[in-house]
């Protein structure tokens, strides 16, 4: 009698569960396991770190090959130029104003919860905080000396002045150009395999982070300044909730759970790497294929954001100023909480998208209206923390921006933006 083939048993792989999971899905509960397993173990979480910093390092790695090749293919996909300045206008416009209503939003919370109250600063040891940047020196610096050299220090604002000159020189050459058009549009699809090998990474490289940042951290730390966290916190909520969604909605008359959903993967691991700079790869990625925005818009737009883009930053630096204010006893007038606005608002230009910058960008705004930088020290404890939130903002304004201007030029599918975004059960074919 011959035997008979044997029937599958429809077991699934252990891993399954995870393997199946959308990769936010993966970052959200490795974020959250990395807390837990941080606050548990202590300072010897530290231990796993080295992981985290690998990860960051592999994301780092991306962000000037990809933020040059991005940008060119999005200018030469742009054949008009008067459409390349529409979109550049608006992008600048809108982030500038963003700005301006966060650190609005900050200045605004800082006088709610008032976090310096009742803190002696007094004790705070000075710092010697690094000197800013004029705004005269900033637009001075955007052009680049020696292009490779800007690449090579990671300088994000010349390279994408270079990338923008690069790409319009490449729509001008004529038939040469097409040809060095057609190596950039193969090269950007390499990169973007690069990309997605590397996020595949992400929920590994974000438990590690997070369990190193609980465990050094730990609640002794959190505790005293949990009212300067918290107001920070709870401004990148309803900036990001109210001002972006609200752009979303009344604007752009889309869907805006729609819009979070879709930037959720890009927001996570925003809040665990604190770069804009460094998640550049997966925001492009959510917008493209999550949120319908064209390659060419999502290309021009996200590069330039990552840079200049510096809501989250902003009110944070409103909400620290107060919180230095207050601490001091220093009473504020009218005229510098404008001072303030203003140059919060005029230096998101020339902040760059890593970790720790806002610091020094602090430091600018406290001496704009004479409040001592002693109170930076205080601040620089936690800094780390709040740089999670304002990263996590920064992306999401990203994000939505890239959406307001795509919708605007007709460049944003809306097929793909309207779907759910959730894990479709598989089919399971019949025998």
């Amino acid at each position: 009698m011959a035997k008979q083939p044997s029937k599958k048993t429809g077991r699934k792989h252990p891993l399954s569960f995870w393997t199946g999971m959308k990769l936010w899905q993966q970052i959200f509960i490795a974020l959250v396991a990395g807390l837990a397993v941080g606050m548990i173990i202590g300072p010897p979480a530290a231990a796993i770190k080295p992981i985290g910093t690998m990860f960051i390092n592999a994301i780092k790695m991306l962000i000037v090959p990809l933020i040059f090749v991005s940008l060119v293919c999005g200018v030469t996909s742009m054949h008009d130029m008067h459409k390349m300045g529409r979109i550049a206008l608006k992008t600048v416009v809108i982030y500038l104003l963003t700005t301006a209503v966060a650190i609005t939003i900050g200045l605004g919370l800082g006088t709610l919860f008032q976090p310096g109250a009742g803190i002696d600063l007094g004790a705070a040891m000075a710092i010697e905080p690094k000197e800013a940047p004029s705004l005269i020196d900033t637009f001075v610096g955007l052009i680049p000396k020696n292009p490779i050299g800007a690449m090579a220090d990671g300088n994000v604002l010349q390279i994408i002045v270079f990338a923008l000159l690069f790409g319009i020189a490449i729509n001008l050459a004529g038939e040469p150009g097409q040809k060095i058009k057609q190596f950039f549009d193969w090269l950007a699809e390499v990169i973007y395999k690069l990309t997605a090998i590397v996020i595949s990474f992400a929920p590994y490289g974000v438990f590690a982070l997070m369990a190193w940042v609980a465990g050094t951290y730990g609640l002794d730390v959190l505790l005293p300044l949990g009212t300067v966290i918290l107001a920070v916190y709870a401004g990148c909520v309803i900036h990001a909730i109210v001002v972006y969604g609200g752009a979303i909605t009344f604007i752009a008359k889309l869907n805006p759970i729609r819009y979070f959903q879709g930037i959720a993967e890009a927001q996570a691991v925003a809040f665990t790497t604190t770069s804009s700079s460094g998640t550049l790869p997966v925001t492009m990625g959510c917008v493209q294929k999550n949120l319908g925005v064209s390659r060419g818009v999502s290309s021009f737009v996200l590069p330039l954001g990552a840079t200049i883009n510096m809501d989250g930053t902003a009110l944070y630096q409103g909400v620290c100023a107060l919180f230095v204010a207050q601490a001091y006893g220093i009473d504020l007038v009218f005229g510098d909480y404008v001072t303030i606005i203003l140059t919060s608002t005029l230096a998101s230009i020339g902040t760059a998208g890593v970790p720790g910058a806002g610091l020094i960008m602090l430091s600018l705004v406290l001496t704009s209206v004479g409040l001592p930088l002693e109170g930076v020290a205080l601040i620089a404890g936690i800094d780390r923390i709040l740089d999670m939130a304002r990263t996590a903002l920064n992306v999401t304004g990203d994000g939505a921006v890239s959406v307001l201007v795509a919708k605007s030029e007709g460049e944003l599918d809306e097929t793909i933006f309207n779907k759910a975004h959730v894990l479709e059960p598989e089919k399971i074919p019949a025998e």
